[in-house]
């Protein structure tokens, strides 16, 4: 795989034009989690989502990685499926940690891209890595979006900083 600046805008694309696949899966796994939680989790809409596939494109260092991730997602194929779907879960988790960003979003990306994953299931003539592409999107990007009310709400464990008086 060759990454260029090009090929990194050409991953970039690809999952923008995703919008009208990945935002339903969003959505249907805010509202299973948010009923097994018993809160309410706000929808995304598709420009929601296509902005924030622009914020992690845009981010060149974090963008090169996420268009590695897809890439190899998009081109990986596996006789019978099933002797290579470690290795697609592998890259599905890591995709979904690396577009969910920082702690504890990043492992909770991972988690949700387990429970997303086993609700998704690729057309036969799809290579076998485009559903677990499909699933880290959806698990990474719903990370990112708000709508989850514990996301936005101060938490009770920040503590301030402390006045330093030796000047």
């Amino acid at each position: 795989m060759d990454l260029t600046p090009a090929r990194v805008a050409d991953e970039r694309d690809w999952v923008r034009e995703r919008a009208d696949t990945i935002v339903p899966l969003i959505n249907d796994v805010r509202d299973d989690l948010g009923e097994r939680f018993e809160t309410d989790v706000d929808s995304v809409t598709e420009q929601q989502y296509r902005e924030e596939v622009d914020a992690v494109f845009a981010d060149g260092d974090l963008a090169v990685n996420v268009a590695a991730m897809v890439g190899l997602l998009r081109e990986l194929d596996v006789d019978g499926d099933y002797p290579g779907f470690v290795v697609d879960e592998l890259l599905g988790r890591e995709l979904a940690a690396t577009i969910a960003g920082t702690q504890p979003l990043r492992t909770l990306g991972e988690a949700t891209f387990h429970y997303t994953d086993i609700h998704v299931h690729g057309d036969e003539d799809e290579n076998a890595g485009v559903d677990d592409l499909e699933a880290a999107l959806a698990a990474g990007f719903q990370e990112r979006i708000p709508g989850w009310d514990w996301t936005e709400r101060e938490s009770p464990f920040s503590v301030p900083p402390v006045e330093d008086t030796d000047s």
